[in-house]
Parts: structure tokens; sequence; C-alpha cells
């Protein structure tokens, strides 16, 4: 019963547990299988939610998940903190991404009864404000992943607050934040000097100076910076010492040439993925300049649109980086 947990979604363990007597003594007898409680993209999901944890099974909760879920709101994460919910108490993943009727007041509950919470996902919440941030630095403070992508509203005072309490942060998702600025962003890369990965697809008003920072994140391995138009070479170079990176987005950087891109190259020679797509101001050099160096590691590589490089029909890449899987990320 053990290997047969391990392997089939939770929903499934669900119907198992109907089958036979045998089978539910069986698997309420192995604990880890209840860590998790998936509620992903479920109707009436708050109910649910608020009846699973009255069960016994769910006493020791590592995983919650909400993504898409439907019917869940404020009045539900009130509820657990009125009953005051031990079984969330050692909860260490959160996922509320598109839970868009909970508000500021419904995270701020919700999180003063999780203080062990490592990762919280508020992708697509687009009504949360700075409160929601000043709830979860006084709750929560042993974040190290921080997803608020799509928050529109959050603001640089967010950035600051994550940058003051979260030194150990290793993942954050600000894509979409369009009220974030240079100021905010360069308080948190000096101060939260850990980070692995870090994903500012779709912000295009920041600038070399928060770019030339980025290159002091000796661990970063993940680097989105689709659609800054801002970057050029200079920043790029310094993103360049980054040396343990292995994933780069630079899909629409419009400003980068072979100079920055080369860098890239030199410096980051453990790549396993990147985009230059609609990149005009690259040639065949920068292809010339990977393969030299990250022929061993590249297993993806976009450069469709990129109308200065002229090798770039499947065969030429292939000829060039043997180990390339995919050759399109964008559509």
């Amino acid at each position: 019963m053990e290997i047969v947990g391990a392997r089939l979604p939770q929903r499934e363990l669900y119907a198992l547990l109907l089958t036979s007597p045998w089978c539910y003594r069986a698997l309420l007898s192995n604990p880890q299988l209840w860590q998790v409680l998936d509620l992903r993209e479920t109707k009436s999901a708050g109910s649910r939610l608020l009846a699973a944890l009255s069960l016994e099974r769910y006493k020791d909760l590592k995983v919650l998940n909400l993504e898409f879920a439907q019917d869940i709101d404020d009045s539900h994460l009130f509820l657990l903190k009125t009953k005051g919910h031990k079984s969330l108490k050692g909860l260490e993943t959160l996922n509320l991404n598109a839970c868009q009727k909970i508000s500021d007041r419904g995270v701020e509950a919700i999180t003063s009864i999780c203080p062990n919470l490592l990762a919280l996902s508020l992708y697509w919440n687009v009504g949360l404000t700075d409160n929601t941030i000043k709830h979860i630095v006084k709750n929560c403070p042993k974040i190290i992943d921080l997803n608020l992508s799509g928050c529109k509203n959050i603001t640089d005072q967010s950035l600051l607050l994550i940058a003051d309490s979260f030194p150990a942060l290793k993942e954050l998702n600000i894509t979409r934040c369009i009220r974030l600025t240079d100021n905010g962003l360069l308080q948190l890369l000096v101060k939260c000097s850990c980070l692995q990965s870090l994903n500012v697809y779709a912000l295009s008003s920041f600038t070399d100076k928060v770019y030339c920072k980025i290159g002091l994140l000796s661990d970063l391995r993940f680097l989105d910076l689709c659609g800054a138009q801002n970057l050029t070479d200079e920043g790029l170079s310094c993103i360049a010492r980054c040396r343990n990176m292995t994933s780069l987005n630079l899909t629409w950087c419009v400003r980068v040439t072979d100079a920055g891109v080369v860098a890239i190259a030199q410096g980051c020679n453990h790549l396993e993925f990147l985009s230059l797509f609609g990149i005009v101001g690259v040639t065949d050099a920068c292809l010339e300049a990977f393969s030299k160096y990250c022929s061993s590691t590249l297993t993806t590589l976009d450069v469709n649109g990129c109308i200065g490089i002229k090798r770039r029909s499947r065969e030429d890449l292939l000829a060039l980086f043997p180990l390339l899987t995919c050759f399109k990320v964008h559509s």
C-alpha cells in the first residue's frame, strides 16, 4: 500500500479508501500519505477544506494546494483561524494561486496559523496589496519561496519588507507586478543574496542599475528577464558573473547585442535553457560562443526571430549543440 500510495494522485487515494475496510485501514496507517491536501480546481473548495481539516488523518499536513480552487473566500479562512486548526501548524507549502475571493484579511487569517510556512504562492490574486506582505512577514518568518506573480498592487514597500525579513529567500516571482521600481528591487537584491530563482517576466521598467546588481547573486540558477526592454550589454555582462546559472530567458530584450550575449556564454557555461527569441541585434557570433562554452549542457535554445542569426535551422543548431531537444519555447 505504501508503494501504491506513493504513485497515485491523492484524489485516487480517496477512492481507494472506499474500496474495502482493509484498504481503509492500510492507507490510514501510513501518515505520510496524508501530509498533502490537494484541492486544486475543485468546486466547493472552502467547505471541503474545512471538512478535510477536521479529520484526524490530516493532523500533520505539510502541503496545501488550493490553486484555482472554486468557492473559497475569506470566511473559510476566518473559520480556520477561529478554530485554531493545529493541523496547519506544521504546514510548509501553501498554494493560493488564483483564489481571487481571498483578500488581504484572508491572507492574514491563514498565515497566522502557519508559522512554519516555507513556500507561499499568490499568483493572480489581483486584489492583494502591500498589507498582505505585512501579514506574511509578521506571521511566517521562515519563508524562502514567494510567488507574487500578477499581484499588480504590490509596491516597493513590499519589496523592502521582504528584503528586511527574509534574508534567506531563495525563490522570488514578481511577474507583472507593474508598480515596482528599481529602488525596491535594488534593496532586495542586496539583502537577499541567497536567491537561486528570480522571475521578473514582463517588467519593462527596470534598468541596468538593477540588472548589474543581479550579477552579485552567486547562487542564482534561474533568471527570467523576458521583456526587459532597458537591459543593455552592460547589464547583461554583469549578469554573466552568475556562474551557476542554468536557465536564462532573454526573450524580447531588444537592446542586447552580441557583446552582452557572448559575455553570458563565457561566464554562464552551465546553461541548459536559453531563449534569445526576438532579439534582432545578435548574430552567428553568439551561437559560436555558446557552442564553445555550453555545447555540453544546452538542451533548450530558442533563436526564433533573431534575424541576424543565419544558422538557425534545426540542422544547424544540432551541429553546434548536439544535446538540444527543444528549439521553440514561445509561440
